[in-house]
């Protein structure tokens, strides 16, 4: 939905000491993204560490974002269970979110029919608008051009994160949907390549400590000073290998904290980034000079 933005902020869900949600924090960083180019974020999704959250804290951790900033706040709700996905969006009916973010299910496998049948379901349980989120590196599954044409089809889905590295099929994404569904990459890395092939925008993790690099690179592409962008993009390439160097999100946390951005660590079964993760983290900060960029040894 072209009201999201062209960045939605994949949101780190920040922790204290005791792995415990640090709603200070969390207040601090949502203001924060809105106040760098952020069009909308996106709350317990993998960067968030939804597969580690409880129920209440999904709705704690969505009530309380929604609360303190005014872009839309797309909630992630998906699991490979679609009863168990429609009660989690029941589950947060009281806290005022935007949208929903609903994952392709993984881990089961379902054919291409299962997967229509999947957010067909989901869709007519809710009024809200959903985006869905195809990423076959996690789910073991990749949804086809032909399941994603018949989805846009029903009103309320109104997006896709399209996350299977596929320029091609993201291509083929755009040019299958209508005009007014909008079609987002979900790596960061290929922000630039698929606004040339008509994505609208990007679900991001980068954009956790350098929204504004990236808002400014989106500007420059959109005004057609296509130079200047291809320069931002080339800058920020060695941070989009960085923050995937590991599982995610490792190194964003990892990053986060090394500029004085207190994200906390990981829930197991993540572990906290490694000395060699950090020492590849604090060059890229140092080089690209951002907000966050004051390394602490």
């Amino acid at each position: 939905m072209k009201e999201w933005g062209r960045i939605i902020t994949a949101m780190v869900t920040a922790f204290d000491d005791d792995l415990n949600i640090n709603y200070d924090e969390v207040v601090r960083h949502a203001k924060r993204l809105e106040n760098e180019g952020s069009g909308a974020i996106l709350v317990n999704g993998t960067t968030g560490e939804s597969p580690t959250l409880s129920g209440k804290e999904v709705a704690d951790l969505i009530r309380t974002v929604k609360e303190n900033v005014t872009i839309p706040v797309i909630a992630g709700v998906g699991t490979n269970s679609t009863k168990r996905t429609i009660e989690n969006i029941r589950n947060i009916s009281s806290c005022n979110a935007d949208g929903l973010l609903v994952i392709v299910p993984y881990y089961n496998k379902p054919n291409q029919k299962s997967i229509y049948a999947h957010f067909y379901e989901v869709a007519r349980n809710t009024d809200l608008p959903i985006m869905m989120y195809n990423v076959p590196g996690r789910t073991g599954v990749n949804m086809s051009i032909e399941t994603l044409a018949g989805l846009a089809e029903i009103d309320n889905i109104v997006s896709i994160k399209e996350a299977s590295g596929d320029t091609a099929q993201l291509t083929r994404m755009v040019r299958v949907t209508p005009e007014d569904f909008s079609v987002y990459t979900g790596d960061d890395i290929l922000t630039l390549p698929s606004l040339a092939v008509g994505a609208y925008g990007v679900v991001s993790v980068a954009s956790n400590i350098a929204g504004l690099k990236m808002e400014q690179m989106i500007y420059e592409y959109f005004i057609g000073n296509y130079n200047e962008a291809i320069k931002i993009n080339l800058e920020l390439t060695p941070l989009f290998d960085c923050l995937f160097a590991t599982t995610s999100p490792i190194p964003i946390k990892a990053a986060m904290n090394l500029s004085g951005l207190n994200a906390g660590g990981c829930r197991l079964p993540l572990t906290d980034a490694s000395d060699e993760i950090k020492d590849l983290i604090k060059k890229c900060l140092k080089d690209l000079n951002l907000r966050g960029s004051i390394c602490h040894e």
